[in-house]
């Protein structure tokens, strides 16, 4: 099994301590967070240094981005062998209109979109909202 010291080397990012906390910190999570929840966790730290971390996370395919509608990005860990592309990789989401949470639902994909000829996909992002099962007690 990889650590997340050769992860991080395998993206060409310099391992550092913060950068191994963050990791760390959203691995555990199950929801996906917004930096305000990675700055809440990381009090002590400097906001430039973790959202410049956040953001080299995102550029080597670590995290991805999600927008829930909410107003807020949110962040979440990508799986193994992910590299976020839009014609392969991509899955849905799921927003709690109750906890406020989103999670990740990897196992259910997006099917290709086409777009008419002359347009562009830079981003595709399906967002299932509802109750979440903490929530509906089901």
């Amino acid at each position: 099994m990889q650590t997340i010291e050769q992860l991080l080397e395998s993206k060409n990012i310099r391992v550092t301590a913060m950068r191994l906390l963050i990791y760390k910190f959203l691995a555990e999570k199950q929801v996906a967070v917004t930096l305000s929840d990675i700055e809440n966790a990381f009090d002590k730290a400097d906001r430039t240094t973790l959202y410049r971390t956040v953001k080299t996370f995102e550029e080597s395919t670590i995290v991805h981005q999600i927008d829930d509608g909410t107003g807020i990005t949110k962040y979440a860990l990508c799986e193994k062998g992910c590299n976020c592309d839009i014609e392969t990789d991509l899955h849905l989401h799921f927003h709690c209109n109750n906890c406020n949470e989103t999670v990740c639902l990897t196992e259910h994909k997006i099917p290709q979109i086409k777009v008419p000829n002359g347009f562009i996909s830079e981003d595709i992002n399906l967002v299932v909202k509802g109750v979440c099962d903490k929530c509906s007690g089901l």
